[in-house]
């Protein structure tokens, strides 16, 4: 049997307007000790801010001379290795993995400012829609889950951030149900072939990422076997 294949989506290239690095970072390493390929990719949109990570604060907001775009940004994290979203196939993939930072609730979605009302990227729905039909294994961090429940709740999904009692909140009024985890501690729906980990929504240190992110592929590698 050949080594499963996993598909990585990114959302641009730091935690406050892209894909957490650390997290990304550690999925991918996760993924490569376990023995399997990976592949990344990204919408070719624009991002809804771009933040000075020094500072915090805002050096442009969408149409924006100086804005950025998601899948440019992303490449600097996959080496320059990374595919449009567009054209993501699932049957080329066992599982997919979608790491968080704000840039999952500003890309991807807008959930960061209208919250479960929130719309959906129509590449990052049609990649989940298509992913979950097709039964590869969906894997997110931090805050990630959001964009699932959004797009995947109708199914009744399980999913975790954390404990972030609003945020939960958020995720059970789109029809998924949020199951509290520590830092590094994986939910595992076995029924949906979902496993989400909160990473840095409660973590604190980068090996807590490192272990969850270990913990992430560890699980969903078993429910590929299955």
């Amino acid at each position: 049997m050949n080594a499963p294949r996993f598909a990585i989506v990114l959302s641009g290239c730091g935690v406050f307007d892209g894909s957490e690095v650390h997290e990304a970072v550690c999925a991918m390493l996760a993924v490569d000790e376990a023995g399997c390929a990976y592949q990344c990719f990204a919408p070719n949109t624009w991002q809804a801010r771009v933040m000075d990570h020094f500072t915090g604060e805002a050096t442009a907001v969408a149409g924006d001379a100086d804005n950025r775009n998601v899948l440019a940004e992303s490449a600097r994290i996959a080496r320059g290795n990374i595919r449009d979203l567009s054209g993501f196939d699932p049957r080329d993939y066992d599982a997919v993995i979608f790491p968080g930072g704000f840039g999952a609730a500003l890309n991807w979605s807008d959930f960061a400012v209208k919250g479960p009302a929130c719309g959906v990227n129509h590449e990052i729905e049609r990649a989940l829609t298509a992913s979950y039909e097709q039964r590869l294994v969906i894997g997110a961090m931090c805050i990630a889950p959001v964009v699932l429940a959004k797009v995947l709740g109708k199914h009744k999904i399980r999913v975790t951030v954390g404990n972030d009692k609003d945020i939960a909140l958020g995720i059970e009024k789109m029809g998924a149900v949020h199951e509290n985890k520590s830092a590094s501690e994986v939910c595992v729906d076995e029924e949906h072939r979902i496993v989400t980990v909160p990473a840095y929504m409660l973590g604190k240190r980068i090996s807590e990422i490192s272990a969850g992110a270990h913990n992430l592929v560890s699980a969903m590698l078993e429910l590929i076997e299955e």
